[in-house]
């Protein structure tokens, strides 16, 4: 139980804790980071160091670190192979520690302003992935998309009101049933984990290149395969022009498979955690968080929700 005198976490609370241990992380690698600009606050806190080029993430996420071991050595293996992903920075020990966080270090990607990724050039890069070969890493299984909302509900009890958390239970409870019945019709392999295309990149060369790894996994194919989906339905981030693109260009459509309105279901449960984990410290966070799970419980499939803000 919280003290009635116990004072809450604020946005500047976490703010400065994340500045303070970029700082830190720059003094250790000997960069400088005096032109740092905040990329994103939310499931990481992402910044750009133009002058060192690099891009430093810090996991908001305790139990991160074998999640961000899993995207380095990924990563660096897709990139040798001549995948268009992100690049881990040559830094020895990745991933860091610092301040009790789990800290990245990235190559800088100059991107160039423009339209988002188009459906076909995201369903390209899916189809590209899932075509790679068995990694020469041990990935772990996605095997049960539940578990970071379910801790981040654990450890953040205040997070929401006593009748949501029960809500979220119930509904938890219930999908999970369904997802253990699910027969996914495609084979099982590496899957990306979060394949929408706000993690895709236009470089100021005109490539697109994928980024975000943190939920990189061996799972079903058809996880990468929903997200345009869920983005469509909840932000309007893709157009059915986007979604014939994306099917035709990866080569099979989820849309004439069953289970794509319960795995669209469940990515909008999965997709809470963040804003669970962050609810205390972002106000932002507090509020969307309500509104979503108001939206999911009046079953109000055409509610659009919203991203965080650039910070």
């Amino acid at each position: 139980m919280t003290s009635r005198n116990a004072r809450r976490v604020t946005h500047d609370d976490l703010y400065s804790e994340v500045r303070a241990i970029l700082a830190a992380v720059g003094e250790r690698l000997g960069v400088p980071v005096h032109d740092a600009e905040l990329l994103r606050l939310h499931s990481n806190a992402s910044f750009a160091l133009p002058s060192a080029g690099l891009v430093v993430r810090i996991a908001t996420n305790p139990d991160a670190l074998p999640h961000v071991r899993a995207s380095l050595a990924i990563t660096r293996w897709l990139a040798r192979r001549g995948f268009p992903c992100v690049v881990p920075a040559d830094v020895d020990g990745q991933p860091l520690v610092e301040g009790g966080r789990v800290v990245s270090v990235w190559r800088y990607t100059p991107t160039a302003t423009g339209p988002r990724a188009s459906g076909a050039e995201l369903g390209g890069l899916l189809r590209d992935l899932h075509t790679q070969p068995e990694p020469p890493h041990q990935l772990g299984r996605f095997s049960n998309p539940f578990a970071s909302v379910a801790k981040a509900l654990e450890e953040a009890p205040g997070a929401t009101p006593d009748a949501d958390r029960s809500w979220l239970s119930d509904r938890i409870t219930a999908l999970r049933g369904q997802w253990s019945a699910m027969n996914f019709p495609r084979p099982p392999g590496l899957i990306h984990g979060d394949a929408h295309v706000g993690n895709v990149m236009r470089t100021t060369s005109d490539k697109v290149v994928l980024g975000d790894w943190d939920h990189v996994a061996t799972g079903p194919r058809e996880w990468d395969l929903v997200q345009i989906h869920f983005m469509r339905r909840r932000f309007g981030r893709a157009t059915a022009e986007d979604i014939e693109a994306f099917a035709a260009s990866y080569g099979w459509d989820a849309r004439a498979w069953p289970g794509l309105d319960v795995l669209i279901a469940i990515r909008e449960i999965t997709g809470l955690s963040p804003y669970i984990r962050t609810a205390p410290a972002k106000p932002f966070s507090r509020h969307q968080l309500a509104y979503r799970l108001d939206t999911l419980r009046h079953n109000d499939t055409a509610a659009r929700w919203q991203s965080p803000p650039a910070e």
